[in-house]
């Protein structure tokens, strides 16, 4: 069985049972590390590239499911998976404040992109984040959202905040998918839409379409657009269960100069997709 499992509507007795099935002798469970963590760092490839340099370096097996940000976290809180990798500070930081996690750690980050169709029907290109998505709702064009808690519809319901725009969420040009990131990508472009997505997912859709997609990036370049990515150990007090030397493993060598050079390295069409930014 691969290392992840790819339906991101697992609910946790499944979630648990799925593991269990996968995890095989006592033993070797003992070296399985389960992790939740956002559908960027799926949809991209980066932990199907990063898992086998882990176990090769630790002898440690890494799972992930793939959700976003917002399950990710409640799955943590139900003591599910081990530790998590994920993409919105401000619901860490309560996250940790509340006593579900420990250890937040730094690892890498991205940005956010607003991508549209290659004519600009909205005219936004070169806009700011702000002035951009003013105009879409002015004019009413599509907006696609992922509508799912995750750290991409955080940060996207902070731009709105941030622009005095209140979202409507029964408008008919804002439309919600409640999927992952390439998914929503995909209904905004069959609706010649526009949406917010990280840059790592957009230059893997770039790619799988041969650097020649339907959607390109619109606005870029905000402060506000910034995507840190960190690590976060579920806490053992709270989840006595938890594999917490394992998780600890993980981070340290996610941290390690090795590992930022690996994440550095990874690109696609010669484009870096996450930059390491790891604090030791």
């Amino acid at each position: 069985m691969k290392g992840k499992l790819r339906n991101t509507l697992l609910v946790p007795a499944l979630f648990l049972a799925l593991f269990a099935c996968a995890g095989g002798a006592p033993q070797a469970a003992d070296k399985v590390l389960q992790m939740a963590t956002t559908t960027s760092t799926d949809n991209t490839g980066l932990l199907d590239y990063l898992a086998p340099m882990f176990k090769e370096a630790t002898g440690i097996e890494l799972r992930w499911v793939a959700v976003g940000t917002g399950k990710a976290l409640e799955l943590g809180k139900n003591c599910d998976v081990d530790v998590l990798l994920v993409h919105s500070p401000a619901a860490e930081e309560k996250y940790v404040a509340e006593g579900y996690g420990v250890e937040r750690t730094r690892i890498m980050y991205n940005d956010f992109v607003i991508i549209g169709p290659k004519d600009d029907p909205a005219g936004i290109r070169g806009m700011n984040a702000s002035a951009a998505l003013k105009t879409l709702a002015m004019e009413k064009i599509p907006f696609v959202s992922r509508g799912d808690s995750s750290g991409t519809h955080k940060k996207e319901l902070s731009l709105w905040k941030a622009a005095g725009i209140p979202v409507e969420d029964k408008a008919d040009w804002y439309i919600q998918t409640g999927q992952g990131m390439l998914a929503t990508i995909n209904v905004a472009a069959e609706r010649r839409g526009y949406t917010l997505t990280d840059r790592g997912t957009y230059i893997k859709y770039e790619h799988t379409l041969k650097g020649d997609p339907p959607l390109v990036i619109l606005a870029e370049g905000d402060r506000n657009l910034f995507n840190q990515y960190s690590a976060l150990i579920v806490n053992p007090q709270r989840c006595p269960q938890v594999k917490a030397d394992l998780a600890k493993a993980f981070i340290d060598w996610l941290t390690s100069p090795a590992t930022q050079k690996a994440i550095a390295d990874y690109k696609m069409l010669g484009k870096s997709l996450f930059t390491p930014n790891a604090e030791r």
